[in-house]
């Protein structure tokens, strides 16, 4: 029985063999593989672990089974349960990674350190990257961009794609401002996000939003293939017009 399977959604191929997974690795796995094992010392289990490097350059990984959603959002990832468990697993992971972020080198990773080094960011916490079990979020996979820097960075993004914060009338968009108002609240009190954190979050997802483009372009710009193909098909265009729509609705979005 053949047990191998591609899966499909990400930039990089991605092959199932039984209950472990083959990836690429890039210069910057040696970082990724000491965090995935920071990550077991300190007893978070929502990532994989990492198993060994084969000679042709792939990592093994465990296979975390489980749905994984994608835009426009399944009814189980746009669910309450799923903005709950995703901002707990979100703090979940931040904390097993604080006490390995005062030391973890700040070279090394694909992208630079951000301060203040308060966690290891995960870089891209959204539901293409994440498991569910129903409609409870379980795990976290793709670690590549990765990095030491502050938690805002990542709960910014985090918020953006399960809220969604995306302008009424885009294909990816759920609900109206206010409803998005109300996911984004259950988030961060699900986070338990502190006051000045919430003010400041529309700037950050703004800031984070047009950061993204910037490196698509330079990544495009580089010879990335899946980053000039983002590209081509306008993505840049939606995130830029959700940076503008998050700013003018300043009021609503800072809960």
């Amino acid at each position: 029985m053949d047990d191998r399977e591609t899966l499909t959604g990400g930039v990089n191929e991605v092959v199932r063999i039984g209950d472990k997974v083959r990836r690429p690795a890039g210069p910057w796995s040696p970082r990724v593989h000491e965090l995935l094992r920071a990550l077991r010392a300190a007893g978070f289990t929502g990532a994989p672990r990492f198993h060994e490097m084969t000679e042709d350059g792939f990592e093994i990984l465990d296979f975390l089974p489980g749905e994984v959603a994608s835009y426009p959002l399944t009814p189980a990832a746009a669910s309450r349960s799923a903005v709950v468990s995703a901002a707990r697993l979100l703090r979940a992971y931040h904390d097993a990674t604080s006490s390995y972020a005062r030391t973890a080198p700040r070279d090394g990773w694909q992208l630079p350190a951000l301060e203040p080094r308060e966690v290891i960011c995960h870089g891209d916490f959204a539901p293409y990257n994440c498991v569910m079990e129903g409609n409870r979020v379980t795990g976290v996979f793709d670690f590549d961009h990765a990095r030491p820097g502050p938690r805002s960075y990542d709960v910014a993004y985090a918020a953006y794609r399960w809220a969604p914060l995306t302008a009424p009338g885009s294909p990816d968009a759920l609900g109206s401002t206010a409803e998005q108002a109300e996911r984004l609240r259950l988030f961060c009190d699900s986070y338990g996000l502190d006051a000045a954190a919430r003010a400041a979050l529309p700037d950050a997802v703004a800031t984070r939003l047009r950061t993204m483009v910037d490196q698509m372009r330079s990544q495009a710009a580089a010879g990335s293939a899946a980053f000039a193909s983002h590209l081509a098909a306008g993505h840049h265009i939606q995130y830029l017009g959700d940076a503008d729509y998050v700013l003018a609705q300043r009021p609503v979005f800072s809960i």
